[in-house]
């Protein structure tokens, strides 16, 4: 007995009719007589009534076609269980990351994802930080890497990956050069850069100024990371980053930490509470990666 016959039973029980049933399965009629006949000796019953001018069921076709129902369902059943696990059955993956991302890590579990289920389309999306969240919770996105001020945001799961304090980063002949540790009374005056509205790096210290009471100006921002560290390096402001971008830059620029911008800049995997198959698996290879050291990364 096999899954095609009971296919061909139901069709022809249904159909009423051996041709439309065959037109119905895509094969000849003579191979749906056949299989049928072929399930008939195998059952050592007659399941179908010829001698008409339709196809009847017997009793004993009528008790078939029931069980032939229950079995296909369940089949059908036992492979959508087996395509969820495996992310088949979505067919897509969607990401987001932070703005001018360089964290490699995530191109390694994007890779390693598309290599073990190639058959899930990948969407890459990339925007603010704040963007990306609002996008999570509105179900357009199944995972983000995100940068965000002290915790990860509320509504949707994360996963921290940095966790570090913002430094000023200024050019070597710049008069902060010879200093290791400053507050941000200490940049009072001063023409900054930094990330966009939006992004962890620029809450974060627009938080700490507002504990501060202090109004700092931010005189140029650009989205990459390596564009505010250029213009820092041309002498157009002090760029205000976290750790792991001035040290990316450190044979150019000089960093000094904040010490009164207490809070952290997180950098955070971030997901829908009820995952797609598909998001499950993608987390697993992120879950992967990211366990080594992370390197020339930014904290948007």
């Amino acid at each position: 007995m096999e899954l095609r016959q009971l296919e061909y039973l139901v069709a022809v029980a249904e159909e009423a009719n051996f041709t439309r049933a065959a037109q119905r399965v895509h094969i000849s009629q003579s191979g749906v007589s056949a299989q049928i006949r072929q399930l008939e000796h195998d059952l050592g019953a007659t399941l179908i009534d010829r001698s008409g001018r339709t196809a009847t069921l017997t009793q004993a076709g009528e008790v078939a076609v029931k069980g032939a129902r229950e079995i296909l369902a369940s089949a059908a059943a036992l492979r959508q269980a087996v395509e969820e696990v495996t992310g088949l059955l979505s067919g897509r993956l969607t990401v987001g990351m932070v703005t001018a991302c360089t964290i490699t890590a995530l191109f390694d579990a994007l890779a390693a994802f598309h290599l073990a289920y190639p058959r899930v389309a990948i969407t890459l999306v990339e925007d603010n930080s704040a963007t990306l969240v609002e996008q999570l919770r509105a179900g357009t996105l199944d995972v983000a890497l995100i940068g965000a001020a002290g915790e990860s945001p509320p509504g949707v799961e994360a996963h921290p990956i940095v966790s570090e304090r913002l430094v000023a980063a200024a050019a070597k002949d710049h008069s902060l050069s010879e200093r290791t540790r400053l507050t941000l009374g200490d940049l009072t005056g001063l023409p900054l850069i930094c990330m966009p509205e939006g992004t962890g790096i620029r809450k974060v210290f627009e938080d700490s100024c507002m504990a501060q009471g202090l109004k700092l100006e931010i005189t140029l921002e650009a989205s990459a990371a390596g564009t505010v560290m250029d213009l820092a390096a041309r002498g157009l402001g002090v760029a205000i980053v976290s750790e792991t971008i001035a040290a990316a830059y450190a044979d150019r620029l000089h960093a000094a930490v904040i010490d009164d911008a207490e809070t952290p800049a997180l950098l955070a995997l971030t997901w829908k509470p009820t995952p797609s198959p598909a998001a499950a698996a993608f987390l697993d290879d992120c879950r992967g990666a990211f366990g080594g050291t992370i390197s020339r990364g930014g904290t948007g």
